[in-house]
């Protein structure tokens, strides 16, 4: 069964379907991140019914191929069936990446349902990101857990382990760029190099009304100097960062991606076309579906829908919302949508090609 990148190459011309998905497994979390844009929203006593692994197969068997999976939450780790979920994904979607983000607060378990994860799904690269948001004590503050940065760096030393027993997996950090943690992104970025087999840090802006961040008390300067530190680390250790065949394409969408964001930022309006709803899909716990990760503009929930995404993309609210889209009535700085709108986009190849071959 093929489960390359290459398979997609079709969507940079049609955008007709869903080749990228953001599955919010659930809000439940064991941390209380003051970013977080996603317990924010869902912050009641009231406990959503999750979706179930029947379910969750449904949607799956309505989705068709896709490049990237990406779960997301709360923590996803706390599904006692993230093995079987991923499982199913990868079986019936065949999915090149599949992205596992976790607060790093249950090494224990989190090792273990990876490793069996990777055992699994052998043909897609699994990127594990471990988050990290500043020095130790800037961390236990932003995640208002205390101990955890301990906690995640023995996640790491566990996960680190697993690497040279599987060669499709990827150990990664993530760091939130906040006016909390930067003053010493700086030092957490020297900090992550010194981990060997992390192979990749990504420095995701803040985004969405957190309960006590939000991006407009950032220093766009401090961000612009993050990013350039981050260029000039991915340009020395190039060999060692991704493992995944189009490694230097992605590096070279990285450098591009981050200039946008800045860019992005300072002009406050969209830059390049966006491409949400037609090649990505949000799913949250309990059914419903988004274009992107704003959470505006709900297009339908599986639930009332016999579990068919298509069903749901076909409807009037899906074409209406799409529509908005392309008429660039919003914009955002989301890592994850902007890298599909420049590796699908055309127009930005030019500037790929020359990134590639400065690389």
């Amino acid at each position: 069964m093929n489960y390359s990148p290459f398979r997609h190459i079709g969507s940079i011309a049609l955008k007709n379907r869903p080749i990228q998905l953001t599955f919010f497994l659930t809000s439940r979390c064991n941390a209380r991140c003051k970013f977080c844009f996603y317990l924010s929203r869902n912050d009641s006593k009231e406990d959503k019914e999750e979706l179930s692994l029947d379910e969750i197969t449904r949607i799956s068997s309505s989705l068709g191929q896709i490049l990237w999976l990406a779960f997301s939450g709360g923590e996803i780790f706390l599904r006692d069936d993230l093995v079987q979920i991923t499982e199913i994904f990868y079986k019936k979607n065949r999915p090149a990446i599949i992205l596992l983000p976790t607060n790093g607060l249950l090494p224990e378990l989190i090792t273990e349902r990876t490793g069996t994860i990777l055992a699994q799904c052998p043909k897609s690269t699994i990127v594990v990101k471990l988050s990290l948001d500043g020095t130790e004590a800037v961390h236990d503050e932003i995640r208002g857990v205390e101990g955890s940065f301990q906690k995640t760096l023995e996640t790491y030393n566990k996960l680190k382990g697993l690497l040279e027993r599987y060669p499709n997996f990827e150990l990664g950090i993530n760091s939130v760029f906040t006016a909390a943690n930067q003053d010493c992104m700086e030092e957490l970025i020297e900090f992550v190099n010194t981990l060997k087999g992390i192979r990749t840090h990504t420095v995701s802006l803040i985004r969405g009304e957190g309960s006590d961040y939000t991006l407009k008390e950032i220093d766009v300067e401090r961000y612009w100097k993050t990013i350039k530190i981050l260029e000039t680390n991915l340009r020395k250790k190039l060999s060692n960062t991704y493992k995944f065949r189009g490694a230097r394409l992605k590096a070279a969408q990285d450098i591009i991606q981050r200039r946008l964001i800045y860019k992005t930022l300072i002009e406050k309006k969209p830059l390049i076309p966006c491409y949400a709803g037609r090649l990505t899909l949000v799913l949250t716990e309990d059914g419903r579906v988004y274009p992107c990760e704003s959470f505006r503009n709900c297009m339908g929930n599986v639930r009332d829908a016999g579990y068919d995404l298509k069903k749901i993309l076909r409807s009037s609210t899906a074409r209406k919302v799409i529509d908005a889209i392309k008429e660039k009535q919003c914009y955002c700085t989301h890592e994850c949508y902007m890298m599909i709108n420049i590796l699908f986009n055309p127009l930005i190849y030019p500037s790929l090609l020359r990134e590639y071959l400065l690389l």
